[in-house]
């Protein structure tokens, strides 16, 4: 039974049973994170659901909500910080299960370690367990659940599950049950996109609730769906037409597929990335501006034009970070697609008039390397008559063209000096902190929360 196994292994994880290079990883994606949490403040969907949480939970408690700094109870502390890290499209993201684990484990890793006062070990063997889980929930579901499910919002929630049973000693057993509450739970359909709604920063505040009140209440004796991903009425019968229940249990303590995880560059969906960066290629080699692009042809995986294609007139900055032509308008014209560029620029006169000359076509090589690679090819005609072609094996940010610390940081930076939500200073000390977390025999807060 695949889901007894999963639980059993989320269960029974320990920090001496992971690697040294998983936990540096960890360490890693635990920064990229935070940074990406701080961009969230400001941004309206962010502040709503804030609002929210403030009119529904404690005034105060042991976890904090980055974006306001202030304290509330663990599980709307999470609510906030999962929202908020999925806003500036900055978060990372599991190529295999098109997942991006980091916003829905973390923000429940850091509110029950600071409720509990768990040791930084505890918090990133924790996260370890929901990144192991929730990508092999993603790699299980398939692509077929990725044409209409927003697999962050579906797998996200049995990978907050994981980490927050984890934190709270839940054994095998309980584990299991926690994994049949969240299942039941999962939710987050891609209609959003179609009209620029709010839906998205709603799928990673649910994923990561939900898990963590699944979780907590198997603590308490609450029971749930033994097998809820593999069986007849589960995840995959309802969500899935290609599920393959090995991908479940697929080395489960040998691979680790944490480290597998790729950093986000451009503040853009990913799979606008591999075609960015194809792009950049050509107009480096060639000395090509952007005045000098008659059209873009961008050959692409199926996945690209199910997430991408109804995105054709983006009305907002959100919906502009799903539109292929935007990004690449962007990353020809700034030679990137970062915040800056996309909140001055998506709907300037020259990012549309180059925008609408970019098309998606089906790539049979690129449909068949994804979803475990994202390649990304271009084909670019210039105003002069040449057609250039342009190639990228491997997007920057991925494993084998990742961020370095110093990237990682500085990256980190930039997000909060754009939401103007915490100074360099507190910047420099919250980054050293994380990256030191292992060593820490408790977390506390990393803003100074008011109390």
């Amino acid at each position: 039974m695949s889901t007894e196994s999963l639980a059993r292994f989320a269960a029974g994880l320990r920090f001496a049973d992971i690697p040294a290079p998983v936990v540096r990883r960890a360490e890693d994606l635990l920064v990229d994170w935070f940074g990406s949490a701080i961009a969230g403040h400001g941004a309206r969907p962010v502040e709503t659901i804030a609002a929210f949480a403030r009119e529904m939970g404690p005034a105060e408690g042991g976890s904090e909500v980055l974006v306001g700094r202030t304290r509330s109870s663990p599980y709307f502390a999470a609510l906030v910080n999962a929202a908020a890290s999925h806003v500036a499209e900055q978060d990372d993201v599991h190529n295999g299960s098109v997942f991006h684990p980091a916003t829905v484990v973390f923000p429940v890793a850091l509110a029950w370690a600071q409720a509990l006062g768990a040791s930084g070990e505890r918090l990133l063997a924790a996260a370890v367990a929901g990144y192991e889980v929730g990508i092999r929930v993603g790699e299980f579901l398939g692509r077929s659940h990725y044409k209409v499910f927003h697999t962050t919002g579906t797998a996200g929630t049995l990978a907050a599950a994981a980490t927050a049973g984890h934190l709270l000693g839940l054994d095998a057993a309980r584990m299991q049950h926690a994994f049949g509450s969240a299942g039941t739970q999962s939710a987050g359909l891609w209609e959003f996109l179609r009209t620029a709604a709010d839906s998205k920063q709603l799928h990673t505040a649910h994923a990561a609730a939900a898990g963590l009140a699944a979780a907590t209440l198997a603590r308490d004796g609450f029971t749930g769906a033994q097998q809820i991903l593999e069986g007849p009425q589960g995840l995959a019968a309802g969500m899935s037409q290609d599920a393959d229940p090995a991908r479940l249990v697929d080395g489960l303590g040998t691979r680790w597929a944490l480290a597998e995880t790729s950093f986000k560059f451009h503040a853009s969906c990913r799979h606008t990335h591999p075609a960015a960066d194809a792009l950049l290629e050509v107009m480096r080699a060639n000395d090509l501006r952007d005045s000098d692009l008659a059209s873009v042809t961008t050959h692409v995986h199926q996945g690209a034009i199910d997430v991408l294609g109804p995105v054709v007139d983006p009305a907002t900055v959100h919906q502009s970070k799903f539109s292929m032509g935007t990004v690449l308008a962007l990353v020809a014209r700034f030679g990137q697609a970062g915040l800056a560029e996309f909140d001055a620029h998506f709907r300037a006169a020259e990012t549309v008039a180059l925008r609408d000359r970019v098309q998606m076509v089906l790539d049979p090589e690129v449909d068949g390397a994804y979803p475990k690679r994202w390649i990304g090819k271009v084909t670019v005609h210039t105003h002069d008559g040449r057609t250039l072609q342009g190639r990228v094996d491997e997007p920057k940010g991925d494993p084998g063209n990742t961020l370095s610390r110093e990237e990682i940081a500085a990256k980190a930076l930039r997000l909060a000096a754009f939401s103007g939500a915490a100074s360099e200073a507190e910047m420099h000390g919250a980054i050293e902190r994380l990256w030191s977390v292992a060593r820490a025999p408790s977390i506390g807060m990393l803003l100074g929360a008011k109390p």
